[in-house]
């Protein structure tokens, strides 16, 4: 039923056509650039040329922007709309230009000029841009490309350019590493060179003209990239990554630059043997890398490691972790007294920080210093030492020995900037027949000291047996020495016992004789006093007949009467006191003590 609207549809859809084309109207979306060719013109392009500038027939310099746009007559003019060109976050995008200037024989990129991240075709052949790859590259995002003149390599298309797609990633620089540069284009590098100087300015390499305009020079560069993510146009520059340098505890880095600014010695004048310069000169320099990392580039610079702890060699079997005294082995000398023996000799070393560098300015490297510093003299040193003692000079003076190798090793390195800590003689080697003389000899010794210590037992021994036997009688002793001080005690006391009773005696023989003196002087006072009384012959016949009466002396028949004397009378009184008086002499004479028994004398 709708038959007839057909037609009608037809002939608005050919009247549409009709006006566009009479009107030459392009419509150019929002994500659409228009390439505009330009189909005949009274002018021709310059031999060489592709795009026009000036109204020439071919493809024209200027494209169509999103909208609506007249007077482009199809018979006149074609218009091919081509997508928007899109680089992907993280991506970057090479440019080949159809058209331009040619490129100096001196490089292989063409020059980045104005031309609005080549969005402006115009701007860039009339600014002196080069055809061919160029230097620039396109960074993420939506870009309007004339793609008549400028052929885009993104990650998508890049295998139909022979590329690798990674190559069009944006570069990224991992943690701790360090990225080494080579670059592809730029002028040769200066004779004597290895490597171009560190150029500012270019952003670390991402604006390609800067480093090319700054003098940039073709290869390695001196310059380094870091840890981080930077566009490079792989077509300039190439990076390798290695590991930054780390300087490890107990170590410095002696940095020994080939590449820098011009070579300004400030070691001074008292340094001769070698020359050091300031950081960025070539040379040694004269500041050492302290423990760390460091982003060296170890293509243009060497960094030894030198230890600032003690290093210990051993010219022995022993080798230390350091391995710097791997090749050395035990000393070989001949002595005063014609032996050949081995030494083993340890020597104790120091490098100051500050001082490292002047030993590798002088030497190269820690290894040379103990291969052809350390090794001779101290070998040479034990080799003439030895001439001037005998094989027992060592074994028995070893530390004599040590201290004046000290001294001499210590003054010969010093001349090096190293410090000698110490020098230590370790393993003597004498000769097999020494040995055996020196071991007969200590053997026969030590049998004599046995021999000795077995005298001295010996004789303690007898002390011992001697003192047990002492000890044994020790007792007796006591006991016969308390025995003895007894009996002098008893003794005198039996004599001061002795000297009592004499005393005694003495003076009771004194009261009684002082007694019976006073009494016969008594009885003598009596007497006379009787005898003047009665009479003298009167008071003896009364004081006879009172003994013979009180004593009961008998006086007959023991008593001669005679007749004798005046009447008889006389001889009864004399013989009755004759009679008494020899029975009172007998009585005195056995109660009065000896008088030389009584003093002790015969006085």
């Amino acid at each position: 039923m709708f038959d007839f609207l057909v037609p009608i549809i037809v002939a608005i859809a050919a009247l549409i056509v009709l006006i566009f084309a009479l009107g030459g109207i392009v419509i150019i979306s929002e994500r659409q650039v228009g390439i505009v060719i330009k189909r005949w013109s009274s002018k021709s392009l310059p031999s060489g040329r592709l795009i026009a500038l000036n109204g020439e027939a071919g493809y024209q310099a200027d494209t169509l922007a999103p909208g609506v746009h007249f007077f482009y007559w199809p018979w006149f003019y074609a218009v091919r709309k081509v997508p928007m060109t899109v680089v992907q976050p993280g991506e970057i995008a090479l440019v080949v230009a159809s058209d331009g200037a040619p490129i100096p024989p001196e490089r292989i990129l063409g020059k980045t000029v104005d031309s609005d991240n080549f969005q402006n075709a115009r701007k860039f052949l009339t600014n002196g841009g080069e055809k061919g790859r160029q230097l620039g590259i396109l960074t993420a995002g939506a870009h309007r490309i004339n793609t008549a003149l400028f052929t885009i390599i993104t990650r998508q298309n890049a295998q139909q350019h022979d590329m690798n797609p990674d190559d069009l990633l944006v570069y990224s620089v991992e943690s701790d590493m360090v990225g080494i540069i080579t670059t592809l284009d730029g002028a040769p590098i200066d004779e004597g060179e290895i490597a171009g100087l560190y150029i500012p300015g270019h952003d670390n390499f991402q604006n390609a003209q800067a480093f090319l305009a700054a003098g940039g020079r073709r290869g390695l560069q001196e310059q380094v990239l870091l840890s981080g993510s930077w566009n490079l146009n792989p077509w300039l520059v190439q990076v390798e990554q290695v590991p930054m340098t780390a300087i490890p505890i107990g170590y410095v880095g002696v940095v020994i630059s080939f590449v820098g600014k011009a070579h300004i010695d400030v070691s001074g004048t008292e340094f001769k043997h070698g020359d050091l310069v300031n950081q960025g000169h070539k040379g040694v320099w004269v500041t050492p890398l302290y423990p760390g990392k460091h982003p060296i580039n170890t293509r243009v610079m060497k960094v030894e490691l030198v230890p600032t702890t003690n290093i210990v060699l051993n010219w022995s079997m022993r080798t230390e972790t350091h391995q710097y005294d791997s090749t050395l082995s035990s000393i070989t000398v001949n002595s005063k007294d014609g032996f050949t023996f081995d030494l083993e000799v340890s020597q104790i070393i120091h490098v100051g920080a500050l001082e490292a560098p002047k030993v590798i300015s002088r030497i190269g490297s820690v290894q040379n210093m103990v291969d052809h510093v350390l090794q001779p003299i101290v070998s040479n040193y034990f080799r003439n030492a030895a001439q001037n003692y005998t094989v027992l000079d060592f074994l028995n003076a070893r530390s004599d020995r040590q201290k004046e190798a000290n001294v001499h090793v210590g003054e010969a390195i010093r001349a090096y900037d190293v410090e000698a800590i110490d020098t230590l003689i370790g393993k003597i080697t004498p000769p097999v027949t020494l040995m055996q003389t020196l071991t007969d000899r200590k053997i026969a010794e030590e049998q004599n000291k046995t021999y000795q210590v077995q005298q001295e037992a010996q004789a303690q021994r007898q002390q011992l047996v001697r003192a047990t036997a002492l000890a044994d009688i020790q007792q007796e002793m006591v006991q016969s020495e308390q025995g003895v001080n007894i009996a002098e005690l008893q003794a005198r006391a039996a004599i001061k016992q002795a000297e009592g009773e004499a005393e005694a005696i003495r003076l009771t023989a004194q009261g009684e004789a002082e007694a019976i003196r006073a009494k016969g002087e008594a009885q003598a006072s009596a007497y006379q006093a009787g005898a003047e009384a009665m009479g003298e012959q009167g008071f003896t016949a009364v004081q006879l007949m009172q003994i013979v009466g009180e004593r009961n002396v008998r006086i007959i028949p023991e008593i001669a009467v005679n007749g004798g004397g005046a009447g008889g009378q006389g001889s009864l009184i004399e013989a009755l006191l004759g009679m008494m008086l020899r029975q009172e002499i007998a009585k005195a004479s056995a109660n009065v003590p000896d008088p030389v028994k009584t003093n002790g004398s015969g006085a």
